[in-house]
């Protein structure tokens, strides 16, 4: 079989399609034997992409606004999204049912520092109507040095994905108390990139194959039964928190059949940034994304 390299910029149950390619056995069955990888922190998989060191990575549309911002062309393309929607969650010590994010205002949360999910969190906070700035922000790093700060008695509140927070109520050490996702709306949140030679290949015709039938499997496959499948990727994850986790994101909507980054979820993606003040003008859809590969569905 051709060997498919993959890396992913964070590794969470968020990005199951592109997981599920690999546990639900769709590579496999097109031809292609996987190996995976996560960037290291601070690094963008992108750069994998560009040293010839992965075939398709786990990206976001954001990251192809920065060489745009700088006056460079992308040397990579975002041909098909993971998620339509942010996929964190706001956890609280205390279980709160009537939580509002008010609450958040003069409190201690622990966050991502720069990036995504710093830009989308502050976009919530603006359509939540509360003031980013009110928040006492904790920025202990990555999302395994934010998870142990959390667990360490930091902060009242952390923002993670799943099933990082999940996990922390089968522990007794937290609580979701909201998603930030439904917050912002739809939105090109975390894409697949890949160079536009590797999008003329067979290998990616074969790939869009796998990942077709992978969203397709998404959605209409019990939780519970991919989470089995999954839980190799996941050794210090519960199996039953993994499937609470799934069930949970499957019904957040993100996971959506189609596979096209739309021109709407890349506005909003826009939006967002714009907001953030992390773009000086709004780029074009065709210099930062591709159509899928065999977008016929071949």
């Amino acid at each position: 079989m051709a060997k498919i390299n993959i890396q992913f910029t964070l590794f969470s149950a968020f990005y199951s399609p592109l997981i599920s390619t690999m546990s639900g056995g769709f590579l496999e069955a097109e031809g292609l034997e996987s190996e995976w990888s996560v960037a290291p922190p601070g690094v963008s998989a992108i750069t994998a992409l560009e040293r010839g060191s992965a075939h398709v990575v786990q990206s976001a549309l954001s990251h192809g606004f920065t060489a745009l911002n700088n006056g460079r062309e992308n040397t990579t393309k975002h041909f098909a999204q993971i998620n339509e929607m942010d996929g964190f969650f706001i956890a609280a010590r205390e279980n709160d049912p009537s939580f509002k994010w008010e609450k958040l205002e003069g409190a201690e949360v622990v966050l991502f520092d720069a990036g995504q999910p710093l830009a989308m969190f502050k976009y919530a906070c603006h359509k939540a109507g509360i003031d980013f700035k009110k928040i006492k922000a904790i920025n202990p790093g990555n999302a395994k040095a934010i998870d142990q700060a959390f667990r360490e008695g930091q902060g009242q509140y952390v923002q993670q994905q799943g099933p990082f927070p999940q996990q922390l109520e089968a522990d007794g050490l937290g609580y979701v108390v909201a998603q930030v996702g439904p917050k912002i709306g739809l939105c090109g949140f975390s894409s697949l990139a890949a160079t536009p030679e590797w999008l003329d290949t067979d290998m990616a015709q074969a790939f869009m194959r796998a990942y077709r039938k992978t969203r397709q499997y998404m959605n209409d496959t019990p939780a519970a039964e991919i989470a089995k499948a999954e839980k190799v990727y996941f050794p210090d994850i519960d199996e039953a928190v993994l499937t609470a986790c799934i069930d949970t994101y499957q019904n957040l909507g993100c996971w959506t059949p189609h596979v096209e980054i739309t021109e709407e979820a890349f506005n909003a993606t826009l939006d967002i940034y714009e907001y953030n003040g992390l773009i000086r003008v709004r780029h074009p859809y065709k210099k930062v994304c591709a159509p899928p590969p065999g977008n016929n569905g071949s």
